[in-house]
């Protein structure tokens, strides 16, 4: 069994500036994030710079990230092709992202579009020996009416992988986003777990009474987004669940969403996570006396 490792996620533009001092705090692997633009950074040179801050500290870079919607925006498409083509680079396995949709549209209606555009993009992948992680954020979109992803459902995700069934696309996963949905993890999890390719370290907490009293509309806010360790969900049955399934990689720790540990709190909230997640694991691996 190969131990799941604890990172965090690191803007893109800050991550030269940041990562030594992650690297200093004990995360164990660093997912690199953009969000619709690269915002002028150039990824040659930023996995250059990357590598020399690693050094020989063992920490990885496991995920490069650009979340965009391919099904609308021709650039947004290039530049994704482009992240997959360089993630070796930074050594990444994984390349996050989202599914894109018809902006304002029924999730259904972008099923078609996203066969064409991500079954050329999968390919791409297993070309460079990277996977496609489509992360299950609904980003203020609903079913019947989407923002820049479809993939934020599990009737969603049926639909997905039947129209792209290769094995270099999957779920970039996490609890919060299905929780802020009135859905239980735990069995999704359960269902979904071989087709999970990483993992975001993001809780939340639902306030049912607040769903009963005001409903699910928007008049009263019911579920806020936690840092792992003061979410409602048990990330042992997590970690579990993940190695029953064979599941090979890390956890980033997603922080920024916090509304209680934030701003100044921030580095305080993202260490309870991994000195929490990393407990929640089994601590550091013990070898067996009896087998040194």
């Amino acid at each position: 069994m190969k131990q799941i490792k604890i990172g965090t996620c690191i803007p893109g533009t800050k991550v030269v500036e940041w990562l030594p001092h992650m690297i200093k705090e004990g995360f164990e692997t660093v997912s690199i994030n953009f969000h619709m633009s690269l915002e002028g950074v150039v990824l040659e040179e930023l996995a250059k710079q990357v590598k020399d801050i690693l050094g020989d500290s063992g920490v990885e870079v496991s995920c490069l990230g650009f979340y965009c919607n391919p099904l609308q925006y021709p650039d947004h498409k290039k530049t994704l092709e482009h992240c997959i083509d360089v993630a070796n680079l930074f050594g990444a396995s994984i390349v996050s992202t989202f599914a894109g949709a018809l902006e304002g549209r029924p999730v259904e209606e972008s099923i078609p579009v996203f066969r064409e555009v991500f079954r050329d993009l999968e390919k791409r992948a297993a070309d460079n020996n990277v996977k496609i992680g489509i992360e299950n954020c609904p980003m203020g979109g609903n079913w019947h009416s989407a923002t820049c992803n479809i993939g934020f459902n599990p009737k969603a995700w049926e639909m997905m992988f039947n129209e792209v069934p290769g094995n270099n696309i999957g779920l970039e996963w996490e609890p919060a986003h299905q929780l802020v949905q009135l859905i239980d993890p735990i069995p999704q999890l359960k269902q979904w777990v071989n087709k999970v390719v990483h993992i975001h370290g993001k809780d939340a907490n639902v306030d049912m009474d607040a769903v009963r009293r005001f409903g699910v509309y928007g008049a009263s806010r019911f579920a806020v987004e936690r840092t792992p360790g003061f979410g409602d969900t048990d990330w042992r049955h997590i970690i579990s669940i993940l190695h029953y399934g064979g599941y090979q990689g890390d956890i980033s720790i997603e922080g920024y969403h916090d509304p209680i540990y934030s701003g100044e709190w921030e580095m305080t909230s993202q260490i309870h996570a991994l000195n929490y997640l990393k407990w929640c694991r089994g601590g550091e691996f013990v070898p067996n006396p009896w087998d040194r």
